[in-house]
């Protein structure tokens, strides 16, 4: 046992040299990668930014045929038994990857974005991350359990490049694995290759925006529980995106099976419904509508119904079957929620539009820890409580559902809640305890009592 004690040491800086020259190498790997990308996707944004409303509405389709050819045939003679899901590639496949998922997904998420498609830009980038990671693993000849943790490493490297948070993006990529668990031994080197990209990132010309917030008034009761109200309404706002997004997803799979169309043809479908939702819903909210975001986050009035706006499109455009991701939308409805409410509640509409924005993050992508940081890199220490109380409501809200279906669960949110650990989201099935249905009961009896008394003939 003493043996083990003096040795112990030494095994630890052996294990922290290690995953920092591995840690290192993938996430100047995966910043570049995710640095190309970038450019390219804001060469194309730029270019049909601001085209006129005709054009616009002849792209949307043309991005959304473009998009079904290229996933359909991409990945028509891929292996069945191996998902381009970075998730999966952790849980299931020991950190491997397809590797043609690097050129296809970048390319479709460039079309759809810059066709006018409601997505975000960050999907690409953890699989441009994992996937670079995968290779690199490989490539080295790691073992099934180190390849896990370098794919991991990679997705927190795509996640820091593309935000500008190199710590928030670091913890994203391995809390977003498993809900209510995180690894801690993924941490170390998840921050090695999040600070790493992020910094090669910048190296290659990637800028970032930030949002530092100085509130000049002490911690005020009264302010937190008008946040904590926000909060609460975020994960709500949270829980309709994904059920929106559910429904429109299933109810475009089952036209396509009783009609029997083509695949390829559902998002150019998706992109006809766009063109004409191009005509009632203002154009800022196609795209990644950043500057929607901005002018939030800058306090000023915002349409009180554009979050539902960006909800819509963003489950039509992924609905349908074009690709992008999924967090900066949730950017964009999170800052419009808070600073609506902010207005409403007569609190600071910066603050309320910045706790908004990492709740939504917090609450629909299942990273309240994330989020936290996400709220410190992007808006300043200051600001810490009130997103820490804000962030942590919104996930307990939101309950068992998420934007990433296969999500694996380790612990239920609450003891009112079973569900079986280990098992990804799709394929769950939660339960309200026993317990809290023998008090639903009790109290369903006790009130049937007092109505029975209630009703009973008074004698005079």
């Amino acid at each position: 046992m003493s043996r083990v004690r003096l040795v112990e040491p030494l095994i630890m800086i052996v294990t922290i040299l290690r995953w920092f020259v591995l840690a290192t190498i993938t996430g100047a790997i995966v910043g570049t990668g995710t640095s190309l990308f970038l450019k390219g996707l804001y060469f194309f944004t730029d270019k049909s930014s601001n085209l006129p409303l005709w054009i616009t509405m002849c792209l949307l389709p043309i991005g959304g045929l473009l998009n079904g050819l290229i996933l359909y045939f991409g990945y028509r003679n891929g292996s069945k038994d191996k998902k381009d899901s970075v998730i999966a590639a952790v849980h299931e496949q020991s950190g491997l990857m397809p590797y043609k998922t690097i050129a296809i997904k970048p390319i479709a998420a460039i079309i759809t974005l810059a066709s006018g498609g409601s997505a975000g830009k960050e999907g690409p980038c953890s699989h441009i991350g994992g996937t670079l990671a995968s290779w690199f693993g490989h490539i080295i000849r790691l073992s099934p359990e180190l390849q896990k943790r370098l794919v991991a490493c990679g997705v927190s490297a795509g996640f820091a490049s593309v935000f500008g948070t190199p710590i928030a993006g670091a913890i994203y990529g391995i809390e977003v694995l498993t809900i209510g668990r995180i690894r801690h031994d993924f941490i170390f080197p998840a921050v090695i290759a999040g600070v790493t990209s992020f910094e090669v990132s910048k190296l290659w010309g990637i800028t970032y925006d930030y949002y530092p917030i100085h509130l000049s008034e002490q911690f005020s009761n009264s302010l937190f529980i008008k946040i904590l109200l926000i909060g609460m309404i975020c994960g709500l706002i949270s829980w309709l995106l994904i059920e929106l997004f559910e429904l429109v997803r299933r109810t475009f799979s089952m036209i396509q099976q009783r009609l029997h169309i083509w695949p390829p043809m559902m998002p150019f479908i998706g992109g006809l419904i766009l063109s004409i939702l191009l005509l009632i819903i203002p154009a800022d909210y196609f795209g990644l509508s950043l500057p929607i975001m901005d002018d939030a986050l800058s306090g000023e009035r915002v349409s009180y119904l554009g979050w539902f706006w960006k909800i819509i499109l963003v489950s039509i455009t992924l609905g349908s079957g074009f690709y992008g991701g999924i967090v900066t939308p949730q950017f964009v409805i999170g800052a419009i929620v808070g600073n609506v409410l902010a207005h409403v509640l007569g609190i600071n509409p910066v603050l309320g539009a910045a706790v908004g924005m990492v709740s939504v993050v917090a609450s629909a992508s299942n990273t309240p820890i994330a989020a936290v940081f996400m709220g410190f890199e992007l808006f300043g220490s200051f600001t810490g409580i009130y997103v820490v109380g804000a962030c942590i409501t919104a996930y307990i809200t939101i309950g068992h559902r998420s934007v990433y279906p296969d999500q694996m669960v380790a612990y239920p949110k609450s003891l009112w809640m079973r569900l079986v650990p280990g098992i990804a989201l799709e394929n769950e099935k939660i339960h309200v305890s026993y317990t809290l249905l023998k008090k639903i009961k009790r109290w369903q009896s006790h009130q049937k009592r007092i109505y029975v008394y209630l009703k009973r003939p008074k004698k005079l």
